[in-house]
């Protein structure tokens, strides 16, 4: 598939340019201009090229940690169900998660239940850290050691 990343680079501008930033909480689900990416990395659609995501943890008012929403329920160990969202049913997909900056927030759209979170990041934690045999998480100033 041909991708126009020329296009996208000038919705980028213009979203960087952009001076005010919307207002977000965790739990919100936003459409999000995330572009036109490189091999298997999802791409958002239409003019816009947004895809619906969950906020998963804000750091400021600029940055967030969020992962990317399919409209259709996925099976498989890197797909979580989250119900509907904008009349579809939807799935997280766990190999989609990154960092946003808060100016590629287009649209709320909604607010998952704080219980769909919880299992998410359950469920996100132990492919990213259990299914690893990585270390627990350390407590305290030391340095990390991964």
């Amino acid at each position: 598939m041909k991708k126009d990343f020329d296009k996208w680079n000038e919705r980028k501008k213009q979203l960087h340019n952009v001076g005010e930033r919307p207002h977000y909480h965790e739990r919100e689900v936003w459409w999000c201009s995330i572009g036109v990416n490189l091999g298997n990395e999802l791409d958002g659609t239409g003019k816009q090229h947004d895809r619906p995501i969950i906020v998963i943890r804000p750091f400021n008012t600029e940055t967030f940690f969020g992962i990317s929403l399919v409209g259709r329920n996925r099976k498989g160990k890197y797909y979580f169900p989250v119900g509907k969202i904008d009349d579809r049913d939807a799935s997280a997909n766990l190999s989609q998660v990154r960092i946003y900056d808060t100016k590629r927030l287009v649209k709320k759209i909604g607010t998952i239940d704080s219980n769909i979170l919880n299992d998410l990041c359950t469920h996100l934690k132990t492919i990213l850290f259990v299914e690893n045999n990585l270390p627990p998480q350390r407590r305290g100033r030391g340095r990390s050691h991964m």
